[in-house]
């Protein structure tokens, strides 16, 4: 029998990559074969994101790629935009099979039972808010960084957001059972493995466990040389877990902390857990005890109400902050949020300007970073995509590399100097052959 193709695209967060990667290893390989979701395959998977009408935009445009370059294939949408959506995917040329963020781990059973009779199937979406089941993942898929999943879904009520009917409520690994997953990660050779969750401070609360139990735990396991906090709100970032990191054998200095607004009043109408001055007290601290880490934050930009008044106040504190680079997200209305039924709601022109105000303040702030550690010598973790004859890899504190390619340099860690920035704004350093 030959096999069937089957290719897979993923769209949206870590979470979901690492989630696809543990589907895909459902599909036997007797019976399945992987290839490029560029090219023509009997069966396409798609990973969606509901994050942003912009993100459910580039998944409707990937399922009509998908239906034009094989129009005969059967295509399977899955994740966050089919659990809100089900309907109006279900509707588009190509798509059989539409599955919510319960029934998704199901795929391959359902593909081999149903493979290809001639009724669309949109299975049922469960209330994923009544779901207490966690499911774990990981990649394995890039030989240097594997993603972990450690927690799913959100109890925060945060007024722009989704992601809660989405993904249901917080629920996650034990301690045990995430050690058992970074061993089998380890056993793969892979090097760098990247904590991911919607949440992921809030872990083991319902086991009587916590992040930091999981931290401190994660950094004895052997085999792996490197652990990243993918994202961490600032009110579950305590001093102990910075403490730690500060000490560590193997977390890396850099913190992803989402801001999402620099004025207080934004902040409360978001419904954000904390005020800027804690974030503020976050980001010196981390500082004062890990001079060089590297701090990403994620700022939403155009939300309802933001007068030019409080996004001057948000710009000012943001440039105060001793960060490295921003996310900027520009507001999206999402329905049956609280937010999409404020008043207040700004044009697209003013959330596009101020959105580019704060991506070159980004720009800004990296190139400072990257200023401050010249001179320095950083462990850099090579990777294997190539481009213009240059390979690249991120130090410890997340400062990217480049080199000329040397393949046996793959998958290694080796000390380097910073020295020389090109006109790209990245390090370029020579290596003894």
């Amino acid at each position: 029998m030959d096999k069937k193709k089957i290719a897979f695209h993923t769209f949206g967060c870590k979470l979901n990559f690492s989630e696809t990667s543990s589907i895909a290893k459902q599909f036997p390989d007797d019976e399945f074969e992987t290839v490029d979701f560029k090219e023509s395959a009997d069966i396409y998977v798609i990973h969606t994101c509901s994050v942003t009408a912009i993100a459910e935009k580039k998944c409707r445009a990937a399922i009509r790629q998908a239906a034009r370059r094989n129009p005969n294939a059967a295509i399977s949408v899955m994740g966050c935009y089919s659990q809100l959506k089900p309907d109006e995917l279900a509707h588009m040329d190509g798509v059989k099979w539409v599955l919510g963020n319960a029934e998704k781990f199901k795929l391959a059973d359902i593909i081999k039972n149903e493979c290809f009779n001639e009724v669309n199937q949109v299975v049922d979406q469960s209330e994923i808010a009544s779901s207490t089941t966690f499911v774990s993942s990981y990649s394995i898929d890039d030989r240097t960084r594997s993603f972990l999943k450690v927690q799913d879904g959100c109890d925060y009520a945060c007024t722009y957001c989704t992601i809660p009917f989405a993904r249901g409520h917080s629920r996650s690994d034990t301690v045990n059972g995430t050690i058992e997953k970074a061993k089998l990660i380890a056993a793969s050779n892979v090097r760098e493995v990247v904590l991911t969750g919607v949440n992921i401070g809030d872990f083991g609360k319902h086991q009587n466990e916590s992040f930091f139990d999981l931290v401190k735990a994660l950094d004895e396991v052997d085999g792996i040389d490197r652990y990243r906090i993918s994202s961490i709100e600032p009110n579950l970032l305590t001093e102990q877990i910075m403490q730690f990191v500060s000490t560590s054998k193997r977390f890396t200095p850099h913190f992803h902390i989402p801001l999402q607004a620099g004025s207080d009043k934004i902040l409360s109408l978001m419904r954000r857990r904390y005020v800027r001055s804690l974030f503020e007290e976050r980001i010196k601290r981390i500082k004062e005890i890990m001079p060089h880490a590297c701090i990403a934050a994620d700022v939403i930009v155009g939300f309802p109400g933001e007068t030019e008044e409080n996004f001057l106040d948000e710009y000012r504190f943001i440039e105060s902050l001793d960060i490295s680079y921003l996310h900027v997200f520009t507001y999206s209305s999402r329905p049956g949020t609280k937010a999409a039924e404020m008043g207040g709601h700004l044009s697209n022109h003013v959330k596009e300007e101020r959105s580019r105000k704060l991506h070159l303040l980004s720009d800004e702030k990296k190139e400072i970073f990257y200023q401050a550690n010249i001179g320095r010598t950083v462990n850099v973790l090579w990777e294997s995509d190539v481009e213009k004859g240059m390979m690249s890899g991120f130090s410890e504190n997340y400062i990217r590399v480049k080199t000329p390619h040397r393949p046996y340099l793959v998958n290694q860690i080796t000390a380097v100097t910073l020295d020389h920035i090109d006109e790209d704004g990245l390090f370029i350093v020579s290596l003894n052959s």
